[in-house]
């Protein structure tokens, strides 16, 4: 197959994702008054499928319910954002049911729901925090063969030398930014547990409260030669095809 899976980094926890079938794929999209998305940013024409980590709002739009009513995509979503948006009127036929540990075939690839350490809530429309959550994490595994970890929001956990044993991932999207999630001595660890070579980092830069920096994660990882940490600037792609 010619075509490679690219992976566009949209701002803070938000990426895009094109199949090698053309299919665009959104993780944790936050488009609705982002300031941290370059001028001119919008939704995508069209969405194929959306993954949710978890419901805080800058992993979920809060215009979320009327996209997927105008977009028409196929939706997985931590359990409890599921739960919650079919009480918000989505119809239960939208979801690829999902939980912890599985696995599930869809549109030419594989989507598994790992574990992850983070505590979340939604808040409703009325300005109330509702469904409270524990994070998960997605392995995609595409028809080119690459396999990408987004580990959402969490903090570093033994078993991400599981996921790095049995998904093989050959990129892990991991948060940097500290306080709320790993920071950089942190991710370095996850790093290490993964035995990943390709990293992108994100949850950073973008609060002041967020310390966490890539040249700190680099400075921390510099023993590990084959590494390659791409520091995406918002709206950057990274196109797999000319990883090595």
């Amino acid at each position: 197959m010619s075509n490679k899976t690219k992976i566009q980094f949209l701002a803070h926890a938000s990426f895009q994702i094109t199949t090698p079938e053309n299919n665009i794929v959104l993780v944790d999209p936050w488009i609705t008054n982002n300031s941290f998305l370059p001028a001119g940013t919008g939704w995508p024409e069209r969405i194929d499928l959306i993954l949710f980590t978890h419901g805080h709002e800058d992993h979920m739009d809060s215009k979320i319910v009327d996209i997927i009513r105008q977009k028409t995509p196929k939706v997985i979503a931590n359990p409890m954002v599921r739960w919650y948006l079919i009480e918000q009127g989505i119809p239960a036929h939208v979801f690829e049911g999902m939980n912890i540990g599985g696995t599930l075939p869809i549109m030419d690839m594989r989507v598994t729901m790992t574990n992850a350490f983070h505590i979340a809530h939604i808040m409703d429309p009325g300005g109330k925090a509702v469904f409270p959550h524990a994070t998960v994490g997605f392995v995609l595994q595409l028809s080119d063969g690459l396999s990408v970890y987004f580990s959402g929001d969490t903090g570093v956990f033994g078993d991400m030398q599981l996921i790095g044993k049995i998904y093989k991932p050959d990129i892990a999207v991991l948060p940097i930014g500290n306080r709320f999630t790993m920071g950089p001595i942190e991710a370095a660890y996850a790093i290490r547990l993964l035995q990943v070579k390709h990293v992108i980092p994100f949850h950073y830069g973008t609060m002041a409260m967020l310390t966490g920096t890539p040249e700190r994660l680099k400075a921390l990882t510099g023993d590990l030669e084959s590494l390659k940490i791409h520091a995406l600037k918002a709206g950057e792609t990274l196109d797999t095809g000319t990883l090595g």
